[in-house]
């Protein structure tokens, strides 16, 4: 079995529908220039409110890929 190396990244991404939607903006986005995404891992959750109801949802979260050898 081959090893690998990762290397991690931190984005943020956002969403008027939910923190899924806004997890998956994020990788979607930085799977159009960064190559072999493999995993992320959700660091924080949070929101804007506006007139007492959520207006969107910001996601930050680490993701990691394989380095080229």
């Amino acid at each position: 079995m081959s090893e690998h190396v990762y290397k991690s990244v931190e984005l943020t991404g956002s969403s008027k529908v939910s923190s899924d939607d806004a997890i998956r903006a994020a990788i979607e986005r930085a799977s159009k220039t960064i190559r072999d995404i493999r995993w992320f891992h959700v660091i924080e959750t949070r929101g804007h409110v506006e007139n007492g109801k959520v207006a969107y949802w910001q996601v930050t979260l680490k993701i990691g890929f394989t380095l080229e050898g």
